[in-house]
């Protein structure tokens, strides 16, 4: 029976711990095994020689050892059938042995497949990743060629831009110069010269729609003096009224506006134009770029001071033989301010005739100052002198409203002389007409 568990069983790698577990279960049995039967073969010996005395002494007493001759093969019947018991529990045991063994030889098959599979997957992956890197260092050498590349066109279109930025700031000068030496000239007196083409003054007259029937006023200056609440007091209108020119604290004309008399009486029409320094356009070119050249009078307003913009368009004007008006605005302003610089204080209770003389007075040193400095500029610009109408928005409003207001300055004379300008230039219109 040793000889079933001395057999070489078939090597395997590492075997798990249930297979060790019926490893050791099946020694066990086979150990026990092999007690048994030895235990057994040595009963039985003891048997024999007792049946050896027993039969010695059956001459004695031959019942006896009939008796005992069948209680002993009782026995060795009993002990016969223990010896087939354990060569059968055995057999069981080589029996469960090999099949652990051959479920560990199958699992050791399985693991190593496993394995294999494993290295075959790992191979893969690895020459994968050596294929990635492969197409990532091309990848990369494509990347560095076209920065390579976008870095020299980049130094390319820098140097070009740089000489591009040279040239450009070289124009820039020798456009600084040139109007710096325009604006000298200018203020000398001596204007640049531009004279508009025939297609330029048909372009002009269509934008302001002009029309022969009609006498067209520009009234023009720097932004903010006033302009469209002056026009609107020509056409008898308030700021509020509806069809009024808009009006504010900051420039509101960005583009020119036409305005037609509302009184059927009076054909003329009244351009609101952009305040110069709206614009981008320098002085000295506002005239041509706004075609004043084709209106039959021109109102240079202004509200602080004279500037090179109204000398600018006084020169062109003559040049273009358009009529012109030199006019001050908010007058009823600069006097009240003029009256607080004098220690007029509206809470104080003075006299009526304490504040009118310190009205008076005061629209007297308004109106010199006034006179005085137009005088100086038109001077200083080798320009001869001109009247400067001084005028307020409401008593220019009460005075086309045929009205009587109280503080006028030069309002009536200034419509006077404008309704005569138009008056004298249609007579001259319809004589020419005629002739022709």
């Amino acid at each position: 029976m040793g000889g079933l568990f001395s057999r070489r069983r078939p090597e395997a790698p590492s075997p798990s711990l249930a297979d060790i577990k019926a490893r050791q279960d099946a020694e066990a049995a086979a150990a026990q095994a092999r007690e048994d039967a030895q235990a057994a073969r040595a009963q039985i010996a003891e048997l024999v020689k007792s049946n050896q005395e027993s039969q010695q002494k059956a001459m004695a007493a031959q019942q006896a050892a009939l008796q005992a001759a069948a209680a002993s093969q009782d026995q060795a019947h009993k002990e016969m059938m223990a010896m087939v018991q354990a060569e059968r529990a055995a057999n069981e045991a080589r029996l469960l042995a090999e099949a652990a063994a051959q479920t560990a030889s199958e699992e050791a098959k399985k693991r190593a497949a496993e394995a294999d599979e494993e290295r075959k997957r790992t191979a893969a992956v690895q020459e994968q990743a050596k294929r990635d890197a492969q197409a990532a260092q091309e990848q990369a050498k494509k990347l560095q060629e076209a920065a390579d590349d976008e870095k020299r066109k980049a130094i390319a279109a820098q140097d070009a831009a740089n000489v591009s930025k040279k040239k450009a700031e070289e124009e820039v000068k020798v456009a600084n110069d040139a109007k710096e030496e325009a604006e000298r000239k200018l203020k000398e007196g001596i204007q640049p010269v531009v004279t508009p083409t025939p297609e330029e003054v048909r372009a002009a007259k269509r934008k302001v729609q002009y029309r022969e029937d009609l006498f067209h006023f520009a009234v023009a200056g720097v932004a903010g003096g006033g302009k469209s609440s002056l026009i609107n007091a020509f056409r008898g209108l308030r700021n509020k009224d509806i069809g009024s020119a808009a009006t504010g604290v900051t420039e509101t004309t960005l583009a020119m506006a036409r305005y037609a008399s509302p009184n059927a009486e009076y054909p003329y029409v009244w351009y609101d134009i952009p305040g110069a320094g709206t614009l981008k356009i320098p002085d000295w070119q506002y005239f041509n770029a706004q075609g004043l050249y084709v209106f039959d009078c021109i109102i240079v307003l202004f509200d602080n001071r004279f500037t090179m913009t109204d000398i600018a368009i006084l020169t062109n004007c003559r040049r273009f033989k358009i009529p012109t008006y030199i006019v001050r605005s908010k007058a009823d302003q600069h006097i009240r301010n003029i009256m607080k610089d004098m220690g007029y204080d509206s809470d104080d209770d003075e006299s009526e005739d304490q504040k009118k003389k310190l009205y008076q007075d005061a629209r007297q040193q308004f109106i010199r100052q006034t006179r005085q400095s137009v005088k100086d500029n038109l001077e200083n610009a080798n320009m001869p002198d001109q009247k400067v109408y001084i005028v307020s928005n409401e008593p220019m409003l009460g005075v086309v409203k045929e009205k009587r207001p109280k503080k006028v300055i030069d309002e009536i004379e200034l419509l006077n002389d404008l309704i005569g300008e138009a008056q004298t230039r249609r007579a001259r219109r319809d004589a020419e007409g005629a002739t022709v």
